[in-house]
């Protein structure tokens, strides 16, 4: 008897043991993948401090910035169309390898450039890797663990744009040669990720048709088409609210902050996005429709005060604003992401998850590119603002609308 239950329980602690050595063999993949998001992001926003700095030494106006920040969008745009199911079918990490080093010697460029068509070479290439490697990053995120998957793919880009913002603010701000030394650390991160992905395991099994996904495809999986269709419009609407920061934080911000500091865009964009990955982490157990619901309410009450502060040029409401609006961001997207993913199967995870981030890019580099042109020769930048707030407003009323509409179908349906 006593042999017996020895051996179910040396049986049982194998079994411990390997599910032990299953778990912190997938930790390191999984913590690698989740630094590349944050390193991609950061190296979109990284830039945002230091565009009056190149606006000052080139000369150029609002209008070449946004149209700087528009043409990443645009590439990124371009590489998910094109690769972003390419992943579920050669494997994540070919993709991966291949984004990596081309995004290490983009960082080159933006270091070495001496005028805006070098900056906008470096932009377009930044992009197209930058798209070809966040369909297959999160999708790598979910093959991994689906829960901590699902949050990371909504916390990870975050808090990788106010890292990138932040940290460039303070290179600016505190180190010479700002406008190249941000970069180079940046290409040696690139680096040393590469490394990391060449020794990771493959995380998906692949599968035949490589060929046939490089051609651009808007197919929804059936089951995913109502939620996407609610989410389009609250993306749209909370990534031009992103777009609009990113391109021209630092002029919005002089509208409030009187204040010459090369900080200062970089840190608005960080309390946004910051506060947009905290709330997520804070409201990760909370129903995905609640959190899409509460997120657009804080992103019109978030824009309507940043209205209220660009009228009163209130410092404490800008502040606000920006958290309320980053609240809003954050669980948006996130909400977006949990309604429509789990709709998807293995193969089609990176596909799905590259056309939620077309809208989103969409979203984010359209509006702002017409905003630099309203505000050369329109209103001027004030009355830019608060245009573009009001659009983003009515279309987070009618994601609202959208959302509340599906809801007494989706509990009829369960009853």
């Amino acid at each position: 008897m006593t042999s017996v239950i020895d051996r179910d329980r040396q049986g049982t602690d194998r079994q411990e043991t390997t599910e032990l050595r299953e778990g912190r063999r997938r930790r390191a993949p999984f913590w690698l993948l989740a630094s590349i998001v944050v390193a991609l992001l950061a190296s979109s926003s990284a830039p945002t401090p230091l565009y009056p700095v190149y606006q000052a030494e080139w000369g150029f106006s609002a209008i070449t910035t946004t149209i700087v920040f528009g043409v990443y969008a645009i590439a990124v745009l371009t590489a998910l169309l094109t690769f972003g199911s390419l992943s579920d079918h050669v494997g994540r990490r070919p993709v991966l390898l291949l984004a990596l080093l081309v995004q290490a010697a983009t960082m080159w460029v933006f270091a070495t450039a001496g005028g805006v068509p070098q900056l906008l070479a470096a932009r377009i290439v930044q992009g197209l890797a930058t798209g070809a490697a966040v369909g297959a990053v999160g999708a790598g995120l979910l093959d991994l663990d689906r829960v901590r998957g699902t949050v990371a793919n909504a916390v990870a880009p975050m808090f990788g744009t106010a890292a990138g913002a932040l940290v460039g603010g303070l290179f600016l701000q505190l180190l010479p040669a700002p406008t190249r030394l941000v970069f180079i650390v940046l290409s040696i991160v690139f680096l040393a990720q590469a490394v990391g992905v060449a020794l990771m395991p493959e995380t998906t099994t692949g599968k035949a048709g490589a060929l046939a996904a490089l051609r651009p495809q808007f197919a929804l999986p059936p089951a995913a088409r109502r939620p996407m269709l609610v989410a389009a419009p609250v993306l749209f609407a909370a990534w031009a609210l992103g777009g609009l920061y990113l391109a021209l934080g630092p002029a919005l911000a002089r509208l409030v902050v009187h204040n010459g500091s090369h900080l200062v865009g970089g840190v608005i964009v960080f309390i946004m996005a910051a506060s947009a990955a905290t709330t997520v982490l804070l409201a990760r157990n909370t129903a995905a429709e609640k959190m899409m619901a509460g997120g657009i309410v804080a992103l019109i009450v978030g824009v309507a005060l940043t209205l209220v502060a660009f009228t009163f040029s209130s410092v404490v409401a800008f502040a606000l604003s920006l958290v309320l609006a980053g609240a809003g961001f954050g669980t948006t997207l996130q909400g977006a992401i949990r309604t429509v993913l789990p709709a998807a199967g293995e193969h089609q995870r990176a596909g799905l998850l590259s056309l939620v981030y077309v809208v989103s890019y969409l979203g984010m580099g359209l509006p702002a590119v017409i905003a630099g042109f309203l505000v050369v020769y329109g209103g001027g930048l004030r009355a830019t603002a608060v245009q573009y707030g009001l659009v983003v407003m009515a279309l987070a009323a009618v994601a609202l609308v959208g959302l509340k509409r599906t809801q007494p179908a989706r509990n009829l349906s369960r009853s």
